[in-house]
């Protein structure tokens, strides 16, 4: 998050590091909050535990499940074992993705020597933005979205160095469009009037023989590859009855 929550609500995943081990629990930092949890035994693993130490070790750092808030004390209990390993890995490789967008916000801050307006310039840019990765994100699809920031230094520099230090991930959607149309006069240019409309929204469109196209999106992630192709599919919706189409995923 570009401006951090107080503290977690229940339920969220966080990154915590175990500080330390007691007979029936641990105390744990949350990394993203600067603040402590408290890990009880019950809570590590499935199971008796007979000796904490060989569950859990000084220093290490994981993903645990917020279980417990009380937000006037400032108390949090977590928990291991209701994390799930997927979600582990999902919240981990967020987290290292985060870190690193934020540590490239704060070097743009240097390199334009804005570092005393960073209070303001965060403020701009969260009212954009929720999170660093999605700024960098949506700097590779070119949305510009830092477009009018007050400090126009401070976006060159970020955009500078985005693309200079992050090779951007590239995810490939690809889907079968069957077209047909009954209009006898203007068919073909309809189709082609159509196909011109589903490239202007950044789809590559091959041709694979009538009625049968191709249709690919590549982009940053899967979903913003999915919204390509579904502002290709509106293109289609948008000729109503005059072209019926049906479409699906090339794996299907």
């Amino acid at each position: 998050m570009i401006i951090k929550k107080e503290m977690p609500n229940i339920g969220d995943l966080v990154i915590v590091k175990v500080n330390k081990i007691m007979h029936y629990g641990a105390y744990c930092t949350l990394q993203e909050y600067n603040m402590e949890a408290y890990l009880p035994i019950s809570e590590i693993a499935s199971g008796w535990i007979k000796n904490i130490h060989e569950f859990v070790k000084e220093g290490q750092r994981d993903v645990a499940k917020v279980i417990f808030v009380d937000t006037a004390k400032r108390a949090i209990d977590i928990s291991f074992k209701k994390a799930r390993a997927g979600e582990k890995k999902t919240k981990l490789s967020e987290y290292n993705l985060e870190k690193r967008a934020e540590s490239i916000f704060t070097k743009a801050l240097a390199a334009s020597k804005t570092e005393a307006k960073r209070a303001e310039i965060l403020k701009e840019v969260a009212a954009r933005e929720q999170t660093y990765s999605d700024l960098i994100n949506d700097i590779f699809e070119k949305k510009d979205p830092l477009s009018g920031i007050t400090e126009a230094g401070f976006k060159q520099a970020l955009y500078d160095l985005v693309f200079k230090t992050i090779k951007p991930k590239k995810c490939t959607v690809s889907y079968t469009v069957e077209m047909t149309t009954s209009d006898v006069g203007s068919g073909i240019s309809l189709i082609r009037e159509a196909l011109s409309g589903m490239e202007q929204k950044g789809v590559e469109v091959l041709y694979l023989g009538a009625p049968h196209y191709r249709l690919t999106a590549e982009a940053s992630s899967y979903p913003l590859a999915e919204e390509k192709i579904n502002a290709a599919k509106a293109v289609l919706e948008s000729y109503h009855n005059r072209i019926a189409f049906s479409i699906r995923n090339s794996r299907a």
